[in-house]
């Protein structure tokens, strides 16, 4: 479905692009123990309730997919007994998402905004608000090393994950490859994924390896499960060595060969899987891209994106409103605002 893509490819971004990081120490992950949140808090699980919420989350389901079978998570889950509301975008561009769009405490209040209506919709579950930063961002020029990607500056993130903190929040750190890969990305985070409320997005959409060479948002990129396996082992990784709640990894979804061999992506405890349907078009196409690509290939939990300017291009339809995407089967619970 070529209509539902995320068309912010190629945004003009005065970070890196030749694959080095701008600051190499970033400040406030230097010590990860030194943010004390409620997210490092490591509550045993309550299984019991874990499976209640899951089969109210399936809503209904026939299928026998939903609930997903995986282990319970270690201590300190988030998931499922939260639900995520999540503004995402890049500080430097005005065009990725709400996140770079408005200043600071118009941004904060729009979310606080979304977050109050989500609880309000659904009282049953807690809302977090979070902050979803794209710190690698696909590029449409191969810059110095010819990767097609821009690294962000670590002080980008200190900021986002600061503001996060302000409201009592979750960062996540988001991650477009290009012409790079997962294994040259992913470990540039570890600080930062060290601490308790930092998680991470991995963006298959750009992920151009395997396409011929071609750039970013030429063609709808590309992983399959050993990609999403090597993240998921890494994550868990690090939650060991931590000691620290499970990671929320959150992949991103609009068709299918998005995620080849997904029925191979490990469920692990360490490691909490949210396929996030993040197309946009009408509500009908949404909709049918969400039982499509998350309701019809179980991977655990699943998201669902809100595009603020693309969903209403048409101008014949309004955006979904909370009580309209809580009556899919499954429910998602992480919801992203772009």
């Amino acid at each position: 479905m070529t209509s539902c893509g995320n068309s912010q490819a190629t945004n003009e971004k005065k970070g890196d692009s030749a694959g080095t990081v701008v600051s190499n120490s970033p400040a406030s992950a230097s010590n990860p123990g030194s943010n004390a949140t409620p997210f490092s808090s490591m509550t045993p699980i309550d299984t019991a309730a874990y499976d209640r919420i899951l089969h109210e989350l399936a809503n209904g389901d026939s299928s026998g997919k939903w609930p997903v079978k995986a282990p319970y998570p270690t201590p300190g889950a988030i998931l499922p007994y939260h639900r995520i509301v999540a503004f995402y975008g890049n500080l430097y561009s005005k065009r990725m998402g709400a996140l770079g769009e408005y200043p600071k405490d118009e941004m904060i209040a729009k979310l606080k905004g979304e977050v109050k209506n989500w609880q309000a919709a659904d009282t049953s579950l807690p809302v977090i608000p979070a902050l979803h930063y794209v710190a690698v961002t696909a590029q449409g020029a191969p810059g110095k090393d010819g990767k097609f990607r821009a690294r962000m500056p670590y002080h980008q993130i200190d900021t986002i994950i600061n503001w996060a903190n302000e409201i009592n929040g979750l960062a996540f750190v988001d991650i477009q490859v290009g012409l790079s890969t997962l294994p040259a990305e992913v470990p540039l985070f570890e600080k930062y994924l060290s601490m308790p409320n930092v998680h991470l997005g991995v963006d298959p959409e750009f992920a151009m390896l395997g396409k011929g060479g071609r750039k970013p948002g030429s063609v709808i990129g590309t992983y399959n499960a050993d990609d999403i396996n090597y993240v998921i082992d890494y994550l868990a990784g690090i939650v060991k060595k931590n000691n620290i709640p499970p990671k929320i990894l959150v992949v991103h979804r609009f068709t299918n060969p998005m995620i080849r061999d997904y029925q191979r992506i490990k469920r692990v405890p360490q490691v909490q899987i949210v396929m996030d349907m993040d197309g946009w078009g009408d509500k009908i196409l949404k909709k049918s891209s969400y039982l499509l690509y998350e309701k019809r290939d179980p991977v655990q939990f699943t998201g669902f994106k809100i595009f603020y300017k693309n969903d209403i291009r048409s101008g014949a339809d309004q955006l979904y409103s909370p009580q309209e995407v809580l009556s899919f089967q499954p429910k998602p619970i992480y919801i992203q605002y772009q």
